[in-house]
Formats: C-alpha cells, sequence, structure tokens
C-alpha cells in the first residue's frame, strides 16, 4: 500500500492492509509465545509473564498475557470488512459466514476434547486430518486444473478423517460424535470455537450495518449490556443460551470483534480518506475505551476468565494503540523490515496456530517431549529463548509454505 498522503484521494479496497496483516502476525507470535512459556516450570516465570488469574487468588487485573486472546479478536472484527468482499452478492456472504463459522466450530470442537485427553497419536491425526480439510494447495505452475482436483481429494481425506477422529475418541466412556442417539460432545468450544462465534455476529451486522458507525458503536453498547443481563439471570431461560454463552461469548467478548469491525470502517470509508481524519478517530476510539474502562472497572472488575467489560474496553483501546503504530510503520511510512516479515506471518495464521498446538503430539510420538522441557529448566533466559524460537520457527515454517502455495482457507 503506498505512503498516506495529507490530501484526501480516491478511496482504493484492497483485500489485504498491510498494517492489520503485520498486527496479526505480532499478535499470532505472542499467542504461540505465551503459550509455549506457559509449560515452562512455574517457578521460573513471574507473575507479570503469565495469565493473571493463574495466580491470584482474588482482585481484578490482567497481563500482556490476558491481552492476546482480545487482540486477536479485535483484528477478526478488523479483517471482516476486507474478507468479505465489496462486490460479493448478500447471499453469498451469508454463505460464507456461515461456512467459516462452522469450520471454526468443528475445529474447536476436536481440539478441545483431544486436550482434555486425547493420545499422542489420535491427537496428530485429528490435527493432520484437520489440515488436510481446509487446505488450499495453488503452487505457481501451469496445471491449475490438477491442484483443483487435488484440493477436492485432499479435503476429502481431511474431513473423512475428522470424522473417523469423533467417532473414535473414547475418554471416561465419553465420545465426540456419537450417531444413535445424535449427540456431540461439545465442552466448550475452545479458542477457535469462539473465534468462530465472535466472527459469526459480527460479520452479520457488517451486512446490515456495512460502514455506518452509529450502528456499530450501539451495536458494541448493547453486547456490553449483554453481560450485565446474563449476571442478572436475563437469558437463563432463552433457549438458545442451552448453546452458547451470551453474556460472555455473545456479550463482552463479541463486543471486542464489532469494536474492531467499526475501527475498520475507516480504512474503507470515503469519508476517512484523509489521513489526519484515520488519526484523530483512532485516537478518539482508544480515549473512549480507555474511559469506558476505567468507569465500569468497580462493577465487575478486571478478568480476562470472566471476560469482563472492563477487560475488553481495555483490550480495545490497547489493541487500536498497537494497531495505529504498525499503520505508520506498514502503511503510512513503510519499514520494510519491519513490515514485510510480519506482514507474511500474518498471512496464514490458522495454519500456524495449528501447528503450534499439534507441536506437543509430534514431539510426543518421536520421544522428545523430556528433551523440549528441559531446553526451559536452566532459567528465565532459557525459557524466553525457547517460547521466541518456538514461535519464530512456526512463523517461518508457514511463511515457507505460504511462498509455495500451501495455506489453509476456510
Amino acid at each position: 500500500m503506498p505512503p498516506e498522503t495529507q490530501t484526501a484521494a480516491p478511496q482504493t479496497f484492497s483485500n489485504r492492509i498491510t498494517s492489520i496483516d503485520a498486527l496479526r502476525g505480532f499478535v499470532m507470535f505472542m499467542m504461540i509465545f505465551v503459550n509455549d512459556l506457559a509449560g515452562a516450570p512455574e517457578y521460573l516465570v513471574p507473575d507479570w509473564m503469565v495469565h493473571f488469574s493463574d495466580r491470584h487468588k482474588s482482585g481484578s487485573g490482567m497481563t500482556f498475557v490476558d491481552l492476546v486472546f482480545p487482540a486477536f479478536l479485535f483484528i477478526v472484527g478488523m479483517s471482516i470488512p476486507f474478507a468479505l468482499g465489496k462486490n460479493m452478492p448478500t447471499w453469498k456472504k451469508i454463505l460464507h459466514i456461515v461456512t467459516r463459522t462452522l469450520a471454526l466450530l468443528l475445529l474447536g470442537i476436536m481440539m478441545v476434547n483431544g486436550e482434555s485427553g486425547g493420545k499422542p497419536l489420535w491427537v496428530y491425526s485429528m490435527f493432520i486430518f484437520s489440515i488436510y480439510a481446509f487446505s488450499n494447495i495453488s503452487p505457481p505452475t501451469k496445471v491449475p486444473k490438477f491442484w483443483k482436483h487435488f484440493n477436492f481429494a485432499i479435503r476429502g481425506i481431511g474431513f473423512a478423517g475428522i470424522f473417523w477422529c469423533a467417532l473414535t475418541f473414547v475418554r471416561k466412556k465419553s465420545h465426540i460424535l456419537t450417531l444413535y442417539p445424535l449427540h456431540i460432545n461439545t465442552s466448550w468450544y475452545g479458542i477457535l470455537g469462539l473465534i468462530g462465534w465472535a466472527y459469526f455476529a459480527a460479520a452479520i451486522l457488517f451486512v446490515i450495518f456495512k460502514t455506518n458507525r452509529t450502528a456499530l458503536l450501539a451495536s458494541v453498547a448493547l453486547m456490553t449490556c449483554f453481560y450485565a443481563a446474563a449476571k442478572k439471570g436475563f437469558f437463563d431461560n432463552f433457549w438458545p443460551a442451552r448453546f452458547v454463552d451470551f453474556g460472555g461469548t455473545l456479550g463482552s467478548q463479541e463486543a471486542i470483534t464489532v469494536a474492531g469491525l467499526l475501527l475498520a470502517t475507516i480504512l474503507i470509508s470515503p469519508e476517512m480518506s484523509v489521513l489526519k481524519s484515520k488519526i484523530k478517530f483512532t485516537l478518539l476510539f482508544i480515549a473512549g475505551f480507555s474511559f469506558a474502562a476505567l468507569l465500569v472497572n468497580g462493577l465487575y472488575g478486571i478478568s480476562k476468565n470472566n471476560a469482563t467489560p472492563s477487560w475488553c474496553f481495555w483490550a480495545d483501546a490497547i489493541t487500536a494503540a498497537l494497531w495505529l503504530g504498525f499503520y505508520f510503520f506498514c502503511d503510512v511510512k513503510p519499514v520494510k523490515f519491519i513490515s514485510k516479515p510480519l506482514a507474511l506471518a500474518g498471512q496464514n495464521v490458522l495454519l500456524a496456530y495449528l501447528i503450534s498446538e499439534m507441536q506437543e503430539s509430534v514431539f510426543n510420538l518421536l520421544h522428545l517431549g523430556d528433551w523440549y522441557d528441559s531446553l526451559a529448566e536452566p532459567n528465565l533466559a532459557c525459557a524466553i529463548l525457547r517460547s521466541a524460537g518456538c514461535g519464530a520457527v512456526i512463523l517461518l515454517i508457514t511463511v515457507g509454505l505460504n511462498r509455495i502455495g500451501f495455506r489453509l482457507k476456510i
């Protein structure tokens, strides 16, 4: 994207915004880093490098670790206007939204069950089949028809494998899927499942309201009210609440995604084509959500696990501030050695996440689990280096796969 000027220019629409890709890549690196660091010896890692709730029995608060998941939700919202396409018919948008949501819920449910007691071979197979099911292989060759058929075959194998994994998983006489009577064991939806619900509601709101910032801001306020309503039992007898948490998942967490969508509208609205307008709006956005976080802090405190409004508002403000910094270094005054690697890393993050979650089962199958654990045992510096190296290697692998035409698409 060329540097912006201070004068208005015709607004262009692109499916890729470098700053959003770069921020996504940065957040994915941090997600891999903190997840890997959680496996280091507890006595080595200070309190500020773990989730606040892990070591604090009372009170409220958060660490940078508690900002990783909401930052990703925020970026999901920022990506929606570009993912759905400017000229896509409404029925295609709805089909795309539903298909993507179901895919994320499927992956989330499979992963949650695997984490609860799946054997290494089962977990490894589940991840491999999941990658197959959503693979999109398109190397730069002159035989696209072959790769089209090849993709169809690989995806078929992947979905058949997922079905087999769902039927064969057994833990304490519990299955993921039983056909008679039909039952799906969800437990909870996992990180990808929560992202799926957030994407679904925010994308539907975008289809309805498009770039109407007043309506989107009102939606953020309404979804935040869901949290308070749920605390008072408002949704207790509401049938859909049996399947999804209206206070957290479709309430305050969903509000984060819609807030990201709200901020992204400044990148596609003609009246915001001047750089000064974008900066002014973003700074007001940051200030407004920061003040809101302070105002509601006394009601429910700050808690990631409880998805309190104050935690959500702080996540909105901090992620927006991060994006503004990336916007300058990636889109306004590009610094190539910063923007390019991160943007490349941010273009295939689902694959990176699946590889990172599959890593433990691979090491266990190869009898390398104890060796990998030992890398973090000498001291905190070793633990940080191991986790940072893990994040860097996984992102490099996904960048390399992306360059040869292997990516995931849902």
